[in-house]
């Protein structure tokens, strides 16, 4: 008789999963913005997966776990990309995912919410948040923000690269994730 009482409870535990929705990969967009001797210089990452969870009526509900293959950079010359993927950048041999996983979802009120999770680059995980605007567009959820991070807190450009004067430490990841609406 016990085991059928822990039937149930499992599939309360697993019904926030079940309504997981995949990304739309084709209408979502992972960019980044850095700085080269002053200089913007943007990128992006082709590959990512992940499950989202957003009601816009019920945020705080929400959950998000997004993987990024890191071999999928794009920058604005080949030899960059090539660089990015060494041992001293992204180390994609090594490293071939970064991930980010939600912990909380805050609304904080006029179209604005904040996403609190642990994003990992590199082999290092960090505490992260990121305000961002969620709003429908025909059958989908389209959430967009900007997430600043510490290149070096990540390991990212080690050795020579280290120095901030040449590639300076922030880096500002702009997200775009469509998902299927009320998922």
């Amino acid at each position: 008789m016990k085991q059928l009482k822990l039937i149930p409870a499992a599939l309360l535990l697993a019904a926030p999963l079940l309504q997981a929705a995949p990304l739309d990969a084709g209408k979502s967009q992972i960019n980044f913005t850095m700085k080269q001797l002053n200089v913007p210089v943007t990128g992006s990452f082709k590959k990512f997966s992940g499950n989202v969870v957003l009601d816009l009526k019920k945020p705080e509900a929400g959950k998000a776990d997004i993987s990024i293959d890191t071999a999928s950079i794009s920058l604005p010359t080949a030899e960059a990309v090539g660089e990015a993927k060494k041992a001293d950048w992204f180390n994609v041999a090594k490293f071939p995912t970064a991930r980010f996983v939600s912990s909380s979802i805050k609304n904080l009120g006029g179209g604005k919410l904040q996403v609190a999770g642990k994003l990992s680059i590199k082999g290092t995980t960090r505490d992260v948040n990121a305000a961002f605007t969620a709003r429908q567009e025909g059958a989908l959820t389209v959430v967009e923000g900007v997430l600043p991070v510490s290149r070096l807190a990540y390991k990212i450009g080690e050795g020579d690269w280290a120095d901030t004067g040449t590639v300076a430490d922030e880096v500002q990841i702009k997200f775009k994730v469509a998902i299927p609406a009320g998922k």
